[in-house]
Protein backbone atom coordinates (compact mmCIF):
# COMPACT_ATOMS: atom_id res chain seq x y z
CA UNK A 1 0.00 0.00 0.00
CA UNK A 2 1.75 3.20 -0.83
CA UNK A 3 1.99 5.51 1.64
CA UNK A 4 -1.55 8.35 2.12
CA UNK A 5 -3.48 5.48 0.62
CA UNK A 6 -5.97 4.40 2.38
CA UNK A 7 -7.72 0.49 2.50
CA UNK A 8 -11.91 1.37 2.03
CA UNK A 9 -13.71 1.41 5.13
CA UNK A 10 -14.58 -2.21 6.79
CA UNK A 11 -18.03 -3.02 5.81
CA UNK A 12 -20.54 -1.86 9.35
CA UNK A 13 -22.08 -5.82 9.43
CA UNK A 14 -21.19 -6.17 13.21
CA UNK A 15 -22.62 -4.91 16.28
CA UNK A 16 -19.10 -3.45 17.18
CA UNK A 17 -18.55 -1.91 14.10
CA UNK A 18 -21.65 -0.30 12.99
CA UNK A 19 -23.10 2.97 13.01
CA UNK A 20 -21.05 6.20 13.93
CA UNK A 21 -17.63 6.77 12.87
CA UNK A 22 -14.30 9.00 13.98
CA UNK A 23 -11.07 9.93 12.64
CA UNK A 24 -8.58 10.26 15.00
CA UNK A 25 -5.13 12.73 14.06
CA UNK A 26 -2.32 11.64 15.95
CA UNK A 27 -0.85 8.64 17.26
CA UNK A 28 0.43 9.55 20.23
CA UNK A 29 -0.55 8.32 23.71
CA UNK A 30 -3.57 11.46 23.69
CA UNK A 31 -4.76 9.60 20.09
CA UNK A 32 -4.55 5.90 21.01
CA UNK A 33 -6.53 6.42 24.29
CA UNK A 34 -9.05 8.61 22.21
CA UNK A 35 -9.41 5.67 19.71
CA UNK A 36 -9.47 2.69 21.83
CA UNK A 37 -12.17 4.48 23.76
CA UNK A 38 -14.27 5.28 21.29
CA UNK A 39 -13.41 1.62 19.28
CA UNK A 40 -14.47 0.32 22.77
CA UNK A 41 -17.91 2.10 22.85
CA UNK A 42 -18.80 0.34 18.61
CA UNK A 43 -17.69 3.60 17.14
CA UNK A 44 -15.83 2.62 14.25
CA UNK A 45 -12.46 4.19 14.46
CA UNK A 46 -9.45 5.47 11.56
CA UNK A 47 -6.46 6.42 13.26
CA UNK A 48 -4.07 8.23 11.37
CA UNK A 49 -0.53 9.03 11.98
CA UNK A 50 2.34 11.09 10.05
CA UNK A 51 5.19 9.57 11.83
CA UNK A 52 6.57 5.83 10.59
CA UNK A 53 5.07 5.06 14.39
CA UNK A 54 2.98 4.89 17.04
CA UNK A 55 3.47 6.50 20.19
CA UNK A 56 3.95 10.01 19.83
CA UNK A 57 7.40 11.77 21.80
CA UNK A 58 7.29 8.57 24.12
CA UNK A 59 8.98 6.06 21.16
CA UNK A 60 12.26 3.73 20.86
CA UNK A 61 14.86 4.07 17.67
CA UNK A 62 17.85 1.21 16.69
CA UNK A 63 21.48 2.51 17.41
CA UNK A 64 23.30 -0.65 16.21
CA UNK A 65 22.28 -3.69 18.23
CA UNK A 66 21.11 -1.23 20.72
CA UNK A 67 17.40 0.05 21.48
CA UNK A 68 17.62 3.11 22.78
CA UNK A 69 14.39 5.41 24.00
CA UNK A 70 13.95 8.66 22.75
CA UNK A 71 14.06 10.07 26.43
CA UNK A 72 13.50 8.29 29.89
CA UNK A 73 9.71 8.40 30.50
CA UNK A 74 8.59 7.54 33.84
CA UNK A 75 5.35 7.86 36.03
CA UNK A 76 3.94 7.52 39.80
CA UNK A 77 1.46 6.14 40.93
CA UNK A 78 -1.17 8.28 41.25
CA UNK A 79 -0.85 8.55 37.40
CA UNK A 80 -4.15 5.90 37.38
CA UNK A 81 -5.13 7.13 33.73
CA UNK A 82 -1.77 5.77 32.47
CA UNK A 83 -2.04 2.78 34.57
CA UNK A 84 -5.02 2.21 33.14
CA UNK A 85 -3.61 2.90 29.57
CA UNK A 86 -1.15 -0.15 30.24
CA UNK A 87 -3.61 -2.16 31.94
CA UNK A 88 -5.67 -1.80 28.42
CA UNK A 89 -2.49 -2.58 26.23
CA UNK A 90 -2.18 -5.46 28.48
CA UNK A 91 1.57 -4.11 29.74
CA UNK A 92 1.35 -3.14 32.93
CA UNK A 93 3.59 -6.18 33.80
CA UNK A 94 6.41 -4.70 31.59
CA UNK A 95 6.36 -1.22 33.98
CA UNK A 96 5.96 -1.84 36.85
CA UNK A 97 5.85 0.16 40.06
CA UNK A 98 7.91 0.33 42.98
CA UNK A 99 6.69 -1.26 46.01
CA UNK A 100 7.81 1.93 48.24
CA UNK A 101 9.13 5.31 46.91
CA UNK A 102 12.84 5.08 47.17
CA UNK A 103 14.94 7.39 45.17
CA UNK A 104 18.76 7.95 46.06
CA UNK A 105 20.14 11.48 45.95
CA UNK A 106 23.67 12.10 45.28
CA UNK A 107 25.24 15.35 45.80
CA UNK A 108 28.55 15.04 44.41
CA UNK A 109 29.71 18.49 46.19
CA UNK A 110 30.35 16.64 49.26
CA UNK A 111 33.30 14.66 50.15
CA UNK A 112 33.07 10.48 48.75
CA UNK A 113 31.20 8.72 51.53
CA UNK A 114 29.13 11.03 52.86
CA UNK A 115 27.06 12.20 49.18
CA UNK A 116 24.06 9.84 49.63
CA UNK A 117 20.62 10.40 50.67
CA UNK A 118 17.44 8.98 50.27
CA UNK A 119 13.93 10.03 49.82
CA UNK A 120 11.48 7.33 50.45
CA UNK A 121 8.50 6.58 52.42
CA UNK A 122 7.20 4.67 55.34
CA UNK A 123 3.98 2.78 55.65
CA UNK A 124 2.23 5.74 57.81
CA UNK A 125 -0.32 8.24 56.52
CA UNK A 126 0.23 11.42 55.12
CA UNK A 127 2.04 13.50 55.83
CA UNK A 128 4.25 11.22 58.18
CA UNK A 129 4.55 8.87 55.52
CA UNK A 130 7.77 11.07 54.55
CA UNK A 131 8.06 12.62 58.05
CA UNK A 132 11.40 10.03 58.84
CA UNK A 133 12.87 10.74 55.00
CA UNK A 134 13.05 14.27 55.54
CA UNK A 135 14.00 14.28 59.09
CA UNK A 136 17.33 12.65 58.04
CA UNK A 137 17.93 13.96 54.41
CA UNK A 138 21.46 15.12 54.84
CA UNK A 139 21.57 17.33 52.12
CA UNK A 140 19.14 20.36 53.77
CA UNK A 141 20.17 21.56 57.24
CA UNK A 142 17.70 20.74 60.77
CA UNK A 143 16.30 24.29 60.17
CA UNK A 144 15.69 23.82 55.64
CA UNK A 145 13.81 20.73 56.77
CA UNK A 146 11.75 21.85 58.95
CA UNK A 147 11.03 25.01 56.88
CA UNK A 148 10.21 22.31 53.94
CA UNK A 149 7.66 20.43 56.46
CA UNK A 150 5.80 24.01 57.10
CA UNK A 151 5.74 24.81 53.18
CA UNK A 152 4.51 21.04 52.79
CA UNK A 153 1.81 21.96 54.80
CA UNK A 154 1.02 25.48 53.52
CA UNK A 155 1.12 23.78 49.66
CA UNK A 156 -1.52 21.12 50.96
CA UNK A 157 -4.19 24.20 51.84
CA UNK A 158 -3.88 25.96 48.33
CA UNK A 159 -7.03 25.16 46.43
CA UNK A 160 -6.15 23.80 43.15
CA UNK A 161 -9.50 25.13 41.93
CA UNK A 162 -8.27 28.59 42.30
CA UNK A 163 -7.48 30.08 38.82
CA UNK A 164 -5.35 33.01 40.97
CA UNK A 165 -2.16 30.13 41.72
CA UNK A 166 -2.03 30.03 37.45
CA UNK A 167 -0.84 33.90 37.54
CA UNK A 168 2.24 33.11 40.10
CA UNK A 169 5.53 31.34 40.30
CA UNK A 170 6.28 28.70 42.02
CA UNK A 171 9.78 30.03 43.28
CA UNK A 172 8.14 33.03 44.18
CA UNK A 173 5.78 30.98 46.68
CA UNK A 174 8.47 29.03 47.78
CA UNK A 175 10.63 31.98 48.62
CA UNK A 176 7.77 33.84 50.85
CA UNK A 177 6.95 30.54 52.27
CA UNK A 178 10.96 30.61 53.70
CA UNK A 179 12.88 27.78 51.38
CA UNK A 180 16.66 29.08 51.45
CA UNK A 181 17.78 28.06 47.35
CA UNK A 182 19.47 25.27 48.95
CA UNK A 183 16.27 23.48 49.63
CA UNK A 184 14.71 24.48 46.37
CA UNK A 185 17.44 22.66 44.56
CA UNK A 186 18.07 19.56 46.78
CA UNK A 187 14.12 19.06 47.27
CA UNK A 188 11.46 20.93 45.13
CA UNK A 189 13.64 21.09 41.68
CA UNK A 190 14.85 17.87 42.20
CA UNK A 191 11.18 16.74 41.68
CA UNK A 192 9.53 19.44 39.82
CA UNK A 193 12.00 20.15 37.09
CA UNK A 194 11.57 16.07 36.26
CA UNK A 195 7.60 16.69 36.39
CA UNK A 196 7.21 20.46 35.09
CA UNK A 197 10.27 20.73 32.73
CA UNK A 198 10.74 24.09 34.53
CA UNK A 199 12.66 25.39 37.13
CA UNK A 200 10.63 26.79 40.51
CA UNK A 201 10.77 30.38 39.11
CA UNK A 202 9.44 29.47 35.55
CA UNK A 203 6.74 27.37 36.55
CA UNK A 204 3.00 27.92 37.64
CA UNK A 205 1.66 27.42 41.09
CA UNK A 206 -0.97 25.98 40.04
CA UNK A 207 0.77 23.09 38.27
CA UNK A 208 3.23 22.99 40.84
CA UNK A 209 0.75 22.39 43.36
CA UNK A 210 -1.00 20.02 41.50
CA UNK A 211 2.01 17.90 41.18
CA UNK A 212 2.78 17.98 44.97
CA UNK A 213 -0.17 17.73 46.56
CA UNK A 214 -1.11 15.16 44.02
CA UNK A 215 2.11 13.13 44.47
CA UNK A 216 3.22 13.55 47.66
CA UNK A 217 0.61 14.94 49.88
CA UNK A 218 -2.78 12.68 48.41
CA UNK A 219 -1.97 9.25 49.16
CA UNK A 220 1.10 7.30 50.75
CA UNK A 221 1.83 5.44 48.08
CA UNK A 222 1.30 8.48 45.21
CA UNK A 223 4.77 8.88 44.97
CA UNK A 224 5.52 5.07 44.11
CA UNK A 225 7.68 5.28 40.57
CA UNK A 226 7.56 3.34 37.69
CA UNK A 227 9.10 2.62 34.31
CA UNK A 228 9.53 0.59 31.38
CA UNK A 229 12.01 -2.17 31.75
CA UNK A 230 11.27 -2.56 27.70
CA UNK A 231 11.75 -0.34 25.09
CA UNK A 232 8.80 2.47 25.19
CA UNK A 233 8.34 1.30 21.19
CA UNK A 234 7.09 -2.64 22.92
CA UNK A 235 4.60 -0.60 24.71
CA UNK A 236 3.68 2.66 22.65
CA UNK A 237 3.92 0.87 19.37
CA UNK A 238 3.84 -2.48 19.42
CA UNK A 239 1.48 -3.30 22.25
CA UNK A 240 -0.55 0.03 21.30
CA UNK A 241 -0.74 -1.55 18.05
CA UNK A 242 -2.45 -5.31 18.80
CA UNK A 243 -4.64 -3.36 21.34
CA UNK A 244 -5.93 -1.29 18.35
CA UNK A 245 -5.91 -4.10 15.91
CA UNK A 246 -8.48 -6.10 18.55
CA UNK A 247 -10.39 -2.90 18.94
CA UNK A 248 -10.84 -2.67 15.34
CA UNK A 249 -9.56 0.47 14.56
CA UNK A 250 -8.31 1.20 10.86
CA UNK A 251 -4.30 2.45 11.98
CA UNK A 252 -2.13 4.10 9.24
CA UNK A 253 1.23 5.55 9.77
CA UNK A 254 2.84 7.45 6.97
CA UNK A 255 -0.45 9.17 6.55
CA UNK A 256 0.21 13.10 7.25
CA UNK A 257 -3.59 14.96 7.70
CA UNK A 258 -3.67 17.89 5.19
CA UNK A 259 -6.90 19.63 6.27
CA UNK A 260 -10.18 19.04 8.29
CA UNK A 261 -13.37 20.64 7.05
CA UNK A 262 -17.08 20.65 8.01
CA UNK A 263 -19.42 19.29 5.20
CA UNK A 264 -23.43 20.58 4.86
CA UNK A 265 -24.91 18.12 6.24
CA UNK A 266 -22.67 18.55 9.81
CA UNK A 267 -20.46 15.47 9.12
CA UNK A 268 -16.64 16.36 8.58
CA UNK A 269 -14.20 15.42 5.83
CA UNK A 270 -10.10 14.76 6.82
CA UNK A 271 -7.84 15.03 3.83
CA UNK A 272 -5.24 12.89 3.54
CA UNK A 273 -2.71 12.72 0.12
CA UNK A 274 -4.85 10.81 -2.16
CA UNK A 275 -8.05 10.53 -0.38
CA UNK A 276 -10.57 12.25 1.45
CA UNK A 277 -12.23 10.60 4.47
CA UNK A 278 -15.99 11.51 5.65
CA UNK A 279 -16.37 10.91 9.35
CA UNK A 280 -19.31 11.45 12.17
CA UNK A 281 -16.59 12.94 14.29
CA UNK A 282 -12.76 14.27 14.26
CA UNK A 283 -10.32 13.88 16.88
CA UNK A 284 -7.35 16.06 16.67
CA UNK A 285 -4.77 14.66 19.20
CA UNK A 286 -1.41 17.01 17.80
CA UNK A 287 0.63 19.27 19.48
CA UNK A 288 -0.95 22.71 19.55
CA UNK A 289 1.19 24.14 16.56
CA UNK A 290 -0.36 21.60 14.38
CA UNK A 291 -3.89 21.23 15.75
CA UNK A 292 -3.54 25.32 14.99
CA UNK A 293 -2.99 24.68 11.52
CA UNK A 294 -5.85 21.95 11.14
CA UNK A 295 -8.62 24.09 13.08
CA UNK A 296 -11.36 25.27 10.64
CA UNK A 297 -12.86 28.96 10.92
CA UNK A 298 -14.77 29.29 14.12
CA UNK A 299 -13.49 25.97 16.28
CA UNK A 300 -12.10 27.81 18.98
CA UNK A 301 -13.28 31.62 20.06
CA UNK A 302 -9.03 32.32 20.32
CA UNK A 303 -7.34 29.76 17.82
CA UNK A 304 -4.18 32.57 18.31
CA UNK A 305 -3.67 31.29 21.90
CA UNK A 306 -2.80 27.71 20.75
CA UNK A 307 0.53 29.86 19.48
CA UNK A 308 1.21 31.42 22.51
CA UNK A 309 1.60 28.16 24.64
CA UNK A 310 5.59 27.40 24.59
CA UNK A 311 7.65 25.20 24.16
CA UNK A 312 10.33 23.52 26.64
CA UNK A 313 13.20 21.11 25.92
CA UNK A 314 14.33 17.71 26.96
CA UNK A 315 17.99 16.79 26.39
CA UNK A 316 18.94 13.34 26.80
CA UNK A 317 22.61 11.56 27.21
CA UNK A 318 23.84 8.24 26.50
CA UNK A 319 26.78 6.81 27.66
CA UNK A 320 27.85 2.88 27.30
CA UNK A 321 30.82 1.84 29.27
CA UNK A 322 32.80 -1.68 28.60
CA UNK A 323 31.60 -2.76 31.98
CA UNK A 324 28.97 -2.44 34.87
CA UNK A 325 29.75 0.81 36.96
CA UNK A 326 26.20 1.46 38.53
CA UNK A 327 24.43 -0.70 40.67
CA UNK A 328 21.06 1.10 41.28
CA UNK A 329 18.36 0.82 38.42
CA UNK A 330 18.80 4.92 38.91
CA UNK A 331 19.44 8.29 40.78
CA UNK A 332 19.08 11.88 40.70
CA UNK A 333 21.79 14.46 41.43
CA UNK A 334 23.12 17.02 42.77
CA UNK A 335 25.83 19.46 42.78
CA UNK A 336 26.39 19.00 39.24
CA UNK A 337 24.79 19.57 35.82
CA UNK A 338 23.63 15.67 35.86
CA UNK A 339 20.14 15.53 36.78
CA UNK A 340 18.78 11.97 36.48
CA UNK A 341 20.60 8.88 35.40
CA UNK A 342 18.84 5.51 34.87
CA UNK A 343 20.16 2.07 33.90
CA UNK A 344 18.98 1.30 30.68
CA UNK A 345 21.04 -2.18 29.92
CA UNK A 346 18.65 -4.65 30.51
CA UNK A 347 15.66 -2.71 28.21
CA UNK A 348 18.15 -1.83 25.08
CA UNK A 349 19.06 -5.55 24.38
CA UNK A 350 22.91 -4.59 25.29
CA UNK A 351 24.30 -8.29 26.12
CA UNK A 352 28.05 -6.72 27.51
CA UNK A 353 28.70 -3.54 29.43
CA UNK A 354 26.38 -1.18 31.14
CA UNK A 355 23.86 1.54 29.19
CA UNK A 356 23.49 4.52 31.48
CA UNK A 357 21.02 7.19 29.98
CA UNK A 358 20.74 10.83 31.45
CA UNK A 359 17.69 12.90 31.21
CA UNK A 360 18.14 16.87 31.51
CA UNK A 361 14.86 18.78 31.99
CA UNK A 362 14.57 22.20 31.11
CA UNK A 363 17.54 21.59 28.92
CA UNK A 364 17.07 25.40 27.18
CA UNK A 365 20.56 26.24 27.53
CA UNK A 366 22.36 22.40 25.93
CA UNK A 367 19.40 21.65 23.87
CA UNK A 368 21.50 22.73 20.50
CA UNK A 369 25.47 22.64 22.49
CA UNK A 370 27.01 20.31 20.26
CA UNK A 371 27.46 16.01 21.08
CA UNK A 372 31.25 16.92 21.60
CA UNK A 373 30.70 19.23 24.14
CA UNK A 374 28.46 17.31 25.76
CA UNK A 375 31.08 14.71 26.11
CA UNK A 376 33.91 17.34 27.20
CA UNK A 377 30.95 17.92 30.20
CA UNK A 378 28.97 15.00 31.13
CA UNK A 379 31.99 12.03 31.28
CA UNK A 380 33.80 13.69 33.91
CA UNK A 381 30.30 14.46 35.95
CA UNK A 382 29.75 10.84 35.44
CA UNK A 383 32.98 10.04 37.08
CA UNK A 384 32.66 12.29 39.78
CA UNK A 385 29.19 10.92 40.96
CA UNK A 386 29.96 7.30 39.98
CA UNK A 387 33.52 5.86 40.90
CA UNK A 388 33.23 2.96 38.87
CA UNK A 389 33.33 4.56 35.69
CA UNK A 390 37.11 6.02 36.51
CA UNK A 391 38.51 2.57 35.36
CA UNK A 392 35.73 1.97 32.54
CA UNK A 393 35.99 2.49 28.69
CA UNK A 394 33.44 4.57 27.02
CA UNK A 395 32.32 2.32 23.67
CA UNK A 396 29.68 4.99 22.46
CA UNK A 397 28.16 8.55 23.28
CA UNK A 398 25.45 10.17 21.39
CA UNK A 399 22.45 12.27 22.21
CA UNK A 400 18.82 12.72 21.81
CA UNK A 401 17.38 16.02 21.66
CA UNK A 402 13.43 17.03 21.81
CA UNK A 403 13.58 20.45 21.37
CA UNK A 404 9.58 20.78 22.03
CA UNK A 405 9.53 17.99 24.31
CA UNK A 406 6.26 19.31 26.43
CA UNK A 407 4.47 22.10 27.15
CA UNK A 408 6.05 25.31 29.19
CA UNK A 409 3.91 25.31 32.36
CA UNK A 410 4.82 29.16 32.77
CA UNK A 411 2.51 31.31 34.68
CA UNK A 412 -0.89 32.17 32.85
CA UNK A 413 -0.39 28.94 30.54
CA UNK A 414 -3.67 27.77 32.07
CA UNK A 415 -5.47 30.03 30.80
CA UNK A 416 -4.02 28.70 26.70
CA UNK A 417 -5.22 25.50 27.36
CA UNK A 418 -8.71 24.37 25.54
CA UNK A 419 -11.29 21.80 26.63
CA UNK A 420 -11.53 18.86 24.52
CA UNK A 421 -14.68 20.43 23.09
CA UNK A 422 -14.27 22.49 20.32
CA UNK A 423 -17.49 25.45 18.99
CA UNK A 424 -17.42 22.95 15.80
CA UNK A 425 -20.06 20.20 16.70
CA UNK A 426 -17.70 16.82 15.83
CA UNK A 427 -14.78 18.10 16.62
CA UNK A 428 -12.77 17.57 19.96
CA UNK A 429 -8.99 18.11 20.92
CA UNK A 430 -6.81 15.94 22.88
CA UNK A 431 -3.13 15.93 23.88
CA UNK A 432 -0.72 16.54 27.04
CA UNK A 433 -1.07 20.42 26.40
CA UNK A 434 -4.59 20.43 26.68
CA UNK A 435 -6.61 21.72 30.01
CA UNK A 436 -6.14 18.28 31.87
CA UNK A 437 -4.97 20.11 34.94
CA UNK A 438 -1.98 18.30 34.85
CA UNK A 439 1.71 19.31 33.16
CA UNK A 440 2.78 17.46 30.28
CA UNK A 441 3.13 14.09 31.34
CA UNK A 442 1.93 10.62 30.10
CA UNK A 443 -0.80 10.96 32.06
CA UNK A 444 -1.94 14.03 31.13
CA UNK A 445 -1.61 12.81 27.45
CA UNK A 446 -3.88 9.59 28.19
CA UNK A 447 -6.64 11.68 30.06
CA UNK A 448 -7.13 14.40 27.60
CA UNK A 449 -7.42 11.05 25.01
CA UNK A 450 -10.43 10.35 27.91
CA UNK A 451 -12.02 13.41 27.59
CA UNK A 452 -11.82 13.70 23.71
CA UNK A 453 -13.78 10.27 23.46
CA UNK A 454 -16.25 10.78 26.27
CA UNK A 455 -17.21 14.31 24.58
CA UNK A 456 -17.16 12.66 20.93
CA UNK A 457 -19.35 9.74 22.60
CA UNK A 458 -22.10 11.93 24.42
CA UNK A 459 -22.45 13.72 20.63
CA UNK A 460 -22.58 10.54 19.00
CA UNK A 461 -24.83 8.78 21.37
CA UNK A 462 -23.01 6.32 22.30
CA UNK A 463 -22.13 5.25 25.98
CA UNK A 464 -19.46 5.52 28.09
CA UNK A 465 -17.32 2.23 28.46
CA UNK A 466 -17.62 1.98 31.76
CA UNK A 467 -13.68 0.12 32.23
CA UNK A 468 -12.74 3.25 30.92
CA UNK A 469 -13.15 5.48 33.58
CA UNK A 470 -12.38 3.47 36.38
CA UNK A 471 -9.24 5.12 36.93
CA UNK A 472 -11.29 8.37 37.74
CA UNK A 473 -12.90 6.29 40.54
CA UNK A 474 -9.25 5.61 42.04
CA UNK A 475 -7.80 8.64 41.77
Amino acid sequence: MSEGSLPAPAPAGTPRTAGRSAVVVGGGLAGITAALALADAGVRVTLLEGRPRLGGLAFSFQRGELTVDNGQHVYLRCCTAYRWFLDRIEGAALAPLQDRLDVPVVDAAKPEGRRLGRLRRDPLPVPLHLGRSLAVYPHLSLAERAAVGRAALALKGLDLADPALDTQDFGSWLAAHGQSPRAVEALWDLVGVATLNAVAGDASLGLAAMVFKTGLLSDPGAADIGWARVPLGELHDRLARKALDSAGVRTEVRTRVTSVSINENGTWSVQVPGERLETDAVVLAVPQREAHELLPPGALDAPGRLLEIGTAPILNVHVVYDRKVLARPFFAALGTPVQWVFDRTHASGLRTGQYLALSQSAAQDEIDTPVADLRARYLPELERLIPGTRAAEVVDFFVTRERTATFAPTPGVGRLRPGARTKAPGLYLAGAWTATGWPATMESAVRSGVSAADAALGALGRPRPRHLFEFEEAA
